[in-house]
This record gives C-alpha cells, structure tokens and sequence, in this order.
C-alpha cells in the first residue's frame, strides 16, 4: 500500500492536478477568511460551511484521474496483475486523495490561531467542525473513486462525481419541500449537510461519525468489487 500512496501523490505533484486544487481551495477559502476577519467574526463556522459547498465540488478534481487513468494508459492489468491486494490498492489511492484534501484543510489551522489570539475564540465548536470535513471529504473522495474505476475517461467520471456531490450536498433542501415525514427523514438522514452541520455545533455525535465512515467504507468496497472483476473480465 506504501508504494500506490507514493505514486499516487508523486502524481498528483508531477502534473498540475494537486496544484490546481490547492491553489482553488486557497483561494475560496481565504476570500471567506478575509471576509470573516473584515465582519469582525470570531468564529470558524462559517469557513467550514463554506468549505464544505467548496470541498465537496472540488474533490471531483481530485479523484477523476485515481482509477480511470490506469485503464486510459493500460497500466491497470499490471497493477491488477502485481501482488498487491486490492484493497491495498483502492487504500493507497483513497489515501493520496484524502492527504492532498487534508493539506487544503490544514489552512484553517493558521486561520484559527490568528482569530484566536484576537478574540474569544471557540477551539472545542473549531476541532468538532475540522472532525466533520476531514469525515466529509473522506465520504466524498470514496464515493467519487468509484466513478473513477467504473470509466476510463476522466471527463464522465469528474462529472458523475460533481454531479453526485451537488445532489448529496442539497438533500435537506429537498427534504424540506417533501410532505411525507418518512421521506423527509430518509433525506435527512443521508444529508451530507445535515450530518456535517451536526458536527459544527461543537459536540460529536456518534451516528454522524458511524454515517461518514460507513459511507467510506462501503463505497470502497464497492470500488475494490469493480476492480475486481476487471481483472476477471
């Protein structure tokens, strides 16, 4: 698995496609940043709500190329052929997108100590909301890497991953227009927002947690069962 995470995040540093995706974040989050600062806010909350609409739109970008990249070049049979498991495999490329994701994050450390030393600054509601997007971005990366092993074209699969996340992202919104209670409470029950807005209240909530990493988790697995029977087929 070491020798996929470091190829995958020498790739993502050879080619523009890391620096493409920081440099956006950066840019996205330093504009809520300075925005923030400028209010005269103390909170974080904000960025994080604001990173999680940026995050998730973003992460398309990163996971187009993890999978569908190897079937373009061919390179795929070599790696479905190589002694490395197939779950190593689908983890080290999940790792290198997550990694890359958490260096966009780590930004919001710097942030938080400079509103901290100016103001009354809330470090328990600032380490819950950093929980839910690192939980969030994971969920994310997972679900958007299995459109990446389903295609060869990075195109299709960066589309069904943004398409993907810009419907989990306005869930409760449909949910709030829905009469049936049961329906409701299902959408809200999947809503990404729902369960990363939990997490920003400053208290971590077991199901949120148990719902980012059990979406992880399956769709990884799903993913690894696509792989597989790539290499059968």
């Amino acid at each position: 698995m070491g020798a996929i995470l470091r190829r995958e995040l020498n790739a993502y540093f050879r080619g523009a496609i890391g620096y493409v995706y920081l440099a956006l974040f950066f840019a996205f989050t330093g504009v809520i940043y300075f925005i923030i600062v400028y209010s005269g806010l103390s909170s974080m909350m904000y960025t994080f709500a604001y990173s999680f609409y940026i995050g998730m739109y973003l992460i398309p970008l990163l996971t187009m190329r993890l999978l569908s990249e190897d079937r373009k070049l061919r390179t795929d049979q070599l790696l479905l052929t190589s002694p490395v498991r197939l779950s190593e495999l689908v983890a080290g490329k999940f790792l290198a997108a997550f990694l890359v994701f958490a260096l966009g994050i780590a930004v919001t450390i710097p942030e938080a100590v400079v509103l901290s030393a100016f103001s009354d600054f809330d470090w328990p509601v600032y380490f819950t909301s950093l929980v839910g997007i690192l939980l969030l971005g994971a969920a994310s990366i997972a679900i958007c890497m299995l459109f990446s092993a389903l295609t060869e074209n990075q195109i299709i699969a960066a589309v069904l991953g943004f398409v993907s996340m810009l419907l989990l992202s306005i869930l409760d919104q449909f949910a709030s227009v829905v009469s049936s209670e049961t329906i409701k409470n299902a959408l809200l029950g999947l809503s990404f927002y729902t369960r990363f807005f939990n997490l920003t209240l400053g208290v971590i909530d077991i199901s949120d947690v148990f719902f980012f990493f059990s979406v992880t988790g399956v769709f990884l697995f799903l993913t690894a069962r696509v792989l597989e029977k790539q290499r059968w087929s």
